[in-house]
């Protein structure tokens, strides 16, 4: 076991995510499948490529047309910052999965899957987002914050809506949309191909934030829109834009209605556009209201733009739609979510999914079957199946996180056990072939033992040296969640983070990860427990789980803890040596959002409410007030070019703790956003946070 040579894999792989496919497609008669993967597991150029008759091609990429590189887009408020990634990022295809376009170094390029060399068309300015009509005549794009059309042959390029003001963008979602709420497009296709449902957005009402590069201070910092938490949301309205340049503005609602809400409802007004889709008669919207606890879901009439209310859903806490939801069937049955008891299910028309599943993702409807994926037991995903007269079937069955795309009688399987990662193709219900896996696998091979422990039965995976035996003296513990809402990272998948937890282990390390309440698949309270607290039930989890582990585990040293963390999870290790010097003797915070005011509305807003009304709840969860506490070992990791978590977070934090007289370590990293990647960073850091932790807890 290669255990010295797993940074610098783990880095050159990205994570061991290269050669990974993905944005899977399948054409409506299960013929042909696109997806993007790059040439190999550690070569990041990514092509198209195409899936027919039990082989793959390669339809578009650097390998097929020269490219070199193409601007990976950042979500930076309405214009994201281009990041270089070799190829093809994304695409999209016209109704039969013929034409297909995609951009390369900004340029607009189409490529047929019936035949043909890609071919470049000329545009005006770098394109974003191209996508063909349905009827594959046509490709929008937008360009410097316009939406135009222009033929598939080349011609007729022109603009269909023209930004007012330079605060104002076409065709593009906000920053809380792709941030938070996870709608990345901004315009979506009429079924005929005759129009567009576009969302216009205003950002002059939000606040601005400043990113400089402390490295190079000849270059003027960049300056975007960021909602923080109890500031103006971007305003977002929707527009009927026909291909012929007429334009009808679409009659969305101002606000709920506070009978209709809530007795605790704080803000009423429709801030956010959740979701969009033209899949039938009319445009169909989900709108949310600014305390996320009322959300309506509307029919648009593509001629006058005026609205129905197709139903409403309202939750105490918040309501949330799985992905994909709303859906229509080919005959118009609508899918939509619906809270049952504490489970998260699906109703089609008046079928609801089967009683002790908590449905995760609407995958998609092919004639009347309604593809899902749902979860009986947390730590595994499943993919199911309904259809009228055959009802409720679970397609997938070796324990794991399972997914799936379909198109016609083909159906394809993406799988994560704990073997590793399959691409499997099914005609039929049966299985014609395989997409090939070309990622490298770790040099430490995950070896978790899963556990339920505690009252809650928490779900935690415990690592131990492949080395380690009976009897030997006690290993140092190392806590290594994520915890925070929205993600699991104890599963029956393998994944790099399970990687990273066995180097941890083979190191000297007892290794435990523990998804405690706040995190998805095990209903709405368990969700909703930290409501008003973002730390305190989370903390405590932690600390039940590590001490449930040691009744279980003779190798786990309570007398030696640290604990490791990005993002949330920073956040979590730093408040756990401030509020449980006790329990933790050293912690690793990387990216820690420490001022829960500085971070986005959607986000902050959903768990604490509005600052002004309930700035209790913000200074209870925040760390710079106890910047004093802290008696531990602490070491703050931070990107300077962090758009996401502000370095802000960690410099104020810093200065708090220094201001106290509380010595503490600050590596900051110029030029690194959120994620970090790339040789000479993401494994140098593994190697620092080795280092600390293991002169921390005296190993």
């Amino acid at each position: 076991m290669d255990i010295e040579g797993f940074p610098r894999r783990f880095a050159r792989t990205r994570r061991f995510s290269l050669g990974v496919p993905r944005e899977f497609t399948v054409s409506p008669d299960g013929d042909r499948v696109l997806f993007l993967r790059s040439e190999s597991g550690v070569v990041p150029r990514v092509g198209l490529w195409m899936y027919a008759g039990g082989d793959e091609r390669i339809l578009a990429g650097p390998t097929a047309d020269g490219s070199r590189g193409t601007p990976e887009s950042r979500r930076i408020g309405t214009e994201p910052i281009p990041v270089r990634s070799a190829g093809v990022v994304s695409y999209a295809t016209d109704r039969r999965v013929r034409v297909v376009a995609y951009s390369l170094d900004g340029s607009l390029w189409t490529v047929r899957t019936d035949g043909g060399p890609p071919r470049r068309i000329r545009t005006v300015g770098p394109v974003r987002d191209p996508r063909p009509s349905p009827d594959g005549t046509l490709i929008a794009y937008v360009a410097e914050g316009t939406l135009r059309v222009v033929g598939t042959d080349g011609t007729g390029d022109r603009p269909l809506a023209v930004p007012e003001t330079a605060d104002i963008t076409y065709g593009l979602p906000d920053y809380t949309a792709v941030a938070s709420i996870g709608r990345s497009r901004g315009y979506w296709w009429s079924p005929d191909s005759g129009a567009l449902l576009v969302a216009r957005v205003d950002t002059s009402v939000v606040e601005r934030r400043c990113l400089s590069d402390p490295s190079d201070p000849a270059r003027p910092p960049r300056s975007f829109p960021y909602p923080a938490a109890g500031t103006a949301n971007a305003l977002t309205s929707l527009h009927l834009v026909t291909v012929v340049g007429g334009r009808t503005p679409v009659q969305l609602p101002r606000q709920a209605r506070a009978s209709d809400a809530p007795a605790n409802s704080w803000g009423l007004a429709f801030e956010y556009v959740v979701s969009a889709d033209w899949q039938g008669a009319g445009p169909v919207i989900s709108l949310q209201t600014r305390d996320q606890r009322t959300m309506w879901v509307l029919r648009a009439d593509p001629v006058t733009g005026t609205v129905e209310r197709l139903s409403q859903h309202t939750e105490e806490g918040w309501v949330e739609f799985p992905p994909g939801a709303p859906l229509h069937t080919a005959s118009g049955v609508l899918v939509l979510p619906q809270v049952r008891g504490d489970e998260r299910t699906i109703r089609m028309g008046e079928v609801l999914a089967p009683a002790g599943l908590q449905v995760r993702a609407v995958l998609g409807s092919v004639g009347e079957r309604v593809l899902f994926t749902a979860s009986e037991e947390p730590t595994e995903v499943h993919v199911w199946a309904y259809e009228p007269g055959h009802g409720f079937e679970r397609l997938t069955h070796t324990p794991g996180v399972h997914t799936a795309t379909a198109g016609g009688d083909t159906l394809v399987l993406d799988s994560r056990t704990p073997d590793g990662q399959t691409v499997t193709v099914l005609r039929g219900g049966r299985q014609v072939g395989r997409i090939a896996v070309l990622a490298e696998q770790p040099p430490a091979t995950p070896r978790p033992v899963h556990l339920s422990l505690g009252e809650r039965q928490l779900r935690s995976r415990l690592h131990l040296p492949s080395w380690y035996e009976p009897g030997m003296d006690k290993l140092p513990v190392l806590l290594s969640p994520y915890a925070g809402p929205g993600m699991q990272v104890v599963t029956k998948a393998h994944g790099w983070y399970t990687a990273v937890c066995q180097w941890y282990a083979e190191h000297g390390f007892a290794v435990l990860a523990t998804d405690g309440r706040g995190t998805p698949g095990r209903g709405v309270r368990w969700q909703q427990a930290i409501l008003g607290d973002r730390l305190t039930p989370v903390l405590d989890d932690q600390i039940d789980g590590l001490h449930a582990a040691a009744e279980r585990c003779e190798a786990i040293d309570l007398g030696r803890v640290g604990i490791r963390g990005w993002s949330f999870s920073g956040y979590l290790a730093a408040g756990a040596v401030l509020h449980r010097p006790d329990v933790f003797h050293a912690a690793v915070a990387g990216a820690p959002p420490t001022d829960r005011r500085l971070y986005d509305t959607y986000w902050e807003e959903r768990f604490l409410g509005h600052p002004r009304l309930q700035p209790l709840d913000y200074e209870r969860s925040s760390l710079i007030p106890l910047a004093e506490n802290l008696t531990r070992p602490l070491m703050l990791v931070h990107g300077l070019a962090d758009d996401n978590v502000a370095p802000a977070h960690t410099l104020r934090f810093s200065a708090k703790l220094l201001a106290a007289g509380r010595p503490h370590s600050v590596l900051l990293l110029p030029g690194v956003g959120h994620l970090v990647t790339g040789e000479g960073v993401a494994d140098t850091l593994l190697r620092l946070e080795l280092d600390f932790l293991k002169s921390s807890l005296g190993e």
